[in-house]
C-alpha cells in the first residue's frame, strides 16, 4: 500500500496566492515482491506535514528509505506566518529540486532595513556582500505553504512515501526494536510501527508532551497581529525595502513584501479581544497610521496570535527526535523559526540516512543531532530574535538614536556588514551547528 498526493477538487485562487488543497489516494499494490521488499526495509514515521516534516520525508525518500507522514489536518497546512527563506536554507533545498521552484513562486529581497518611525532614518543592509559564501545572497519572500506544496509534489511519485491526512498522532511508544505511534483515524485508533519517529507536529506537539520533554521559556505579554494587503507601501515610505523592521516606542511594526501582497506585523495589547483586534475599524486605523491614504485598505488576510520563546529540554528520546516547532519556537523578528526547522530536518534526515543505510551508531548520531540543533536554538536563534524585539520597541530616545547610528555605520562599512549579514542570514548558525562535536 502506498499513498499519492493529488490536487483536490476544491483548488482555489484568491488574493493571498493560489492555494492548492490535496487529498490522499491510497492504492493497494498486488505485488508480493514489492510488498515484501517494502516491509523489510527501514521505515521512518513522521508526525506533521509542515516544512520540517515534508523536507525530512523528501530527503529520506530520495535515499530509498520508506516513510509514512501523518498529518492531523485534512489538507496540507496553509500557515501564513513564515514568509522568509534565508540563504543557507535555499542552499540546502537546492539539491532536493525545491529552490528553483520557490524562486519561481517568490520574490527576491536583496536588501533589508532597520528603520526609525519617529526620525524617518533607515539603514539598508545589502546581502550581496554574502555572494562568496552562498549561492543565494538574498532573502526569498515566499509563503511557507508554497514550500510544503512543492515538496508534496516531489513526494507524489515516490513509492517509498505514504502521506496520510486526517491522522493526528495521539500517542507514542518505543522499545529496543522500534517505535509505535497511535493515530486517530476515521474508524478509531490505529497503531503504526516503524524504526524511528520524527516529531514535526508543531508547537503543541503531542509527541513532545507524551515523552514528557520540557519546553521551557516564556510567552510575550503582548499579542501579535498580521494583516495582508495589496497596497504598495513602497509608494508611501522613502526607499522601502521588501523587508523592513520599523522601530517605535509606542507602535513598532514590520513590513514584509510577498509576491502579491504586503504583510504588516503589529503588536496588540495583551488584554485586547480577538474580535476587537481583528475588526475592520481597528485594522483600518492601524494601517492608516502607517501610511494614510484615500479610502479603506483592502485586507486580504488577518490573524492574531501569541508569541513564545521556548526550547525543548532535549531533541531526542530513544528512537524519537523532535524537529521544527515541536523543538523550538521564537518570535518572527528575523525570520528564523521556519528556517531553523528546515535546518533541523536536513540535519536529522541525513543522520537517519547514515544510521539506516551506512550502519552509523544510532545513539551517537541522534545525540549529536540533539546537541547540534539545540545549541543553536538556545545560543543563537532565541538570543537573536529576542534582541531584535528589544531593539524595535526601545523607548529611550538616546538608545534608539545610538542604535540607529550603529545600524547605519554597519550598513556603510563592508568590514562590519559581512559579519552582521552572516549572522542575520543564519550562515553563522549553520556553521556553529556543524562545529558542535559529538560526545
Amino acid at each position: 500500500m502506498f499513498g499519492l498526493i493529488c490536487p483536490g477538487p476544491d483548488s482555489s485562487a484568491g488574493p493571498i496566492a493560489p492555494l492548492v488543497t490535496y487529498r490522499v489516494i491510497v492504492y493497494d499494490i498486488h505485488c508480493a515482491e514489492w510488498n515484501t521488499v517494502m516491509r523489510n526495509e527501514p521505515h521512518i514515521l513522521i508526525a506533521g506535514a509542515g516544512p520540517a516534516g515534508c523536507v525530512s520525508a523528501l530527503i529520506l525518500a530520495r535515499a530509498g528509505i520508506r516513510v509514512t507522514v501523518f498529518e492531523a489536518e485534512a489538507d496540507l497546512p496553509v500557515d501564513l506566518r513564515a514568509s522568509t527563506f534565508h540563504p543557507p536554507t535555499l542552499d540546502m533545498l537546492a539539491p532536493l529540486g525545491l529552490t528553483g521552484r520557490l524562486l519561481e513562486m517568490g520574490l527576491k529581497a536583496p536588501t533589508y532595513q532597520f528603520r526609525d518611525r519617529r526620525s524617518g532614518d533607515y539603514a539598508t543592509f545589502d546581502l550581496g556582500c554574502l555572494a562568496a559564501l552562498t549561492d543565494h545572497p538574498y532573502r526569498l519572500q515566499c509563503e511557507q505553504f508554497k514550500l510544503t506544496g512543492i515538496a508534496a509534489e516531489a513526494l507524489r511519485d515516490r513509492p517509498e512515501v505514504e502521506l496520510v491526512f486526517n491522522r493526528p498522532v495521539t500517542g507514542v511508544g518505543q522499545d529496543d526494536d522500534g517505535v509505535r505511534v497511535t493515530v486517530s483515524g476515521p474508524d478509531g485508533a490505529e497503531t503504526h510501527a516503524g524504526d524511528y519517529l520524527i516529531a514535526a507536529d508543531g508547537a503543541s506537539s503531542v509527541v513532545r508532551t507524551a515523552l514528557d520533554i520540557g519546553f521551557d521559556g516564556f510567552t510575550y505579554p503582548d499579542q501579535w497581529l498580521v494583516a495582508s494587503t495589496p497596497h504598495d507601501f513602497a509608494a508611501d515610505l522613502d526607499g522601502l525595502a521588501h523587508v523592513s523592521y520599523v522601530a517605535d516606542p509606542d507602535e513598532w511594526f514590520v513590513l514584509l513584501r510577498v509576491p502579491a501582497l504586503w504583510r504588516v506585523l503589529l503588536p496588540v495589547a495583551a488584554d485586547a479581544t480577538e474580535a476587537e483586534a481583528l475588526s475592520d475599524a481597528t485594522l483600518q486605523t492601524r494601517l492608516h497610521g502607517i501610511a494614510d491614504k484615500d479610502g479603506d485598505y483592502t485586507i486580504a488576510h488577518r490573524t492574531l496570535y501569541r508569541v513564545h520563546q521556548r526550547v525543548a529540554a532535549t531533541y531526542r528520546v530513544g528512537r524519537v527526535a523532535l524537529a521544527g516547532d515541536s523543538a523550538h519556537i521564537n518570535n518572527p523578528l528575523g525570520g528564523m523559526g521556519m528556517n531553523g526547522g528546515i535546518h533541523d530536518a536536513v540535519n536529522l534526515a541525513r543522520k537517519l540516512e547514515r544510521i539506516l543505510r551506512h550502519g552509523a551508531d544510532a545513539d551517537r548520531m541522534l545525540d549529536h543531532y540533539s546537541a547540534q540543533r539545540r545549541a543553536i536554538a538556545v545560543e543563537y536563534v532565541q538570543e537573536h530574535t529576542h534582541g531584535n524585539k528589544q531593539a524595535i520597541e526601545e523607548t529611550d530616545p538616546a538608545k534608539r538614536r545610538a542604535h540607529m547610528d550603529r545600524m547605519k555605520a554597519i550598513a556603510d562599512d563592508p568590514a562590519l556588514l559581512v559579519p552582521f549579514a552572516r549572522k542575520g542570514a543564519m550562515i553563522d548558525a549553520v556553521e556553529r551547528s556543524m562545529a558542535v562535536e559529538p560526545d
